[in-house]
């Protein structure tokens, strides 16, 4: 039975063995003291180290701690909606398990969400510490999903507190590649936000890589907008435009008898748009496998063991 005031909070972890006490004790202090009631939902996201075995020896302490383990690493997204679909509180309030995300704010957000506001999105004020290529890249994939959907998303996170409502709205897309953080802003709601800076880790390393953030942006935009689609269109016409202005050229020249012979400027066409054409199939042969992973309605994800239920 659903509880009125329980608080389900949901932490997506990957090789965070040596987090998992410690973010525990932190929250748990903070909740405590505000005299929250909650519950902790750990998704340990096919982990190689000894995330799930950590998380089962929190649980046998303390029976407000759950955990679920998938049966391999299935992303971050996959965690997140394992984590909504396994929750019994009132609200839900997702975020990283390193504690990024500041745990103080969470008596903050709940309060918020007791004064009737139905998603508490908490937005990044600074990204705090962190390389400058990684700062230039999240930026232009911001602006370009911010472009391509028409939602602003230069300052979203995955801190966010959803009511109830929000959550089951969420739940029921059949989606099976959501993109958690752009979804939670489209489904709308009485929303409300909370600014915070990123913290700095106190344990472990950064899981993210460059190749696993642009993977991840790639992955993202594309389940999310079809605006890759419209970018093949729009080459089309530059190149149109092209033709007709080098067609007029060559006529000109033609028929004024100052026509010259244009190898290099044949070969360069070729090569442009040689170039255009396998970009733009391999954007469309992006979208017809994404349409191919739709159809096999596969599971989000496949849970091997689960503590605490």
């Amino acid at each position: 039975m659903q509880d009125s005031k329980l608080l389900s909070i949901i932490l997506p972890s990957y090789n965070e063995q040596d987090n998992i006490p410690h973010t525990f004790e932190v929250i748990n202090n903070i909740l405590t003291s505000a005299s929250i009631p909650y519950e902790i939902i750990f998704v340990d996201d096919g982990s190689r180290d000894l995330t799930y075995q950590r998380i089962y020896e929190v649980s046998l302490q303390h029976p407000q701690v759950k955990g679920i383990c998938f049966s391999r690493n299935f992303g971050k997204e996959a965690a997140i909606f394992a984590g909504l679909e396994a929750s019994a509180g009132a609200c839900c309030l997702i975020m990283d398990c390193d504690l990024q995300h500041p745990a103080e704010l969470i008596p903050e957000m709940y309060r918020l969400w007791l004064e009737g506001n139905e998603v508490i999105e908490g937005i990044k004020s600074s990204r705090g510490k962190e390389n400058p290529l990684h700062t230039f890249c999240a930026k232009s994939f911001y602006n370009i999903i911010s472009r391509a959907t028409g939602i602003d998303m230069s300052k979203a996170s995955d801190f966010k507190l959803l009511d109830r409502k929000a959550v089951d709205a969420l739940l029921a897309m059949p989606e099976r590649a959501p993109f958690f953080r752009a979804l939670s802003s489209w489904i709308g709601f009485k929303t409300i936000s909370v600014p915070f800076d990123v913290q700095k880790r106190e344990i472990g390393t950064s899981k993210w890589s460059p190749r696993k953030l642009i993977k991840y942006a790639i992955h993202n935009i594309t389940s999310f907008s079809g605006a890759p689609l419209q970018f093949v269109t729009l080459l089309g016409w530059i190149m149109f435009l092209c033709s007709i202005v080098l067609g007029i050229q060559s006529l000109y020249r033609y028929f004024t008898g100052t026509a010259l012979e244009g190898f290099t400027t044949v070969i360069l066409l070729q090569l442009i748009i040689g170039s255009i054409l396998m970009i733009s199939l391999g954007i469309i042969g992006h979208y017809i496998s994404r349409i191919y992973d739709e159809i096999k309605a596969r599971p989000r994800y496949l849970v091997s063991r689960k503590c605490g239920f």
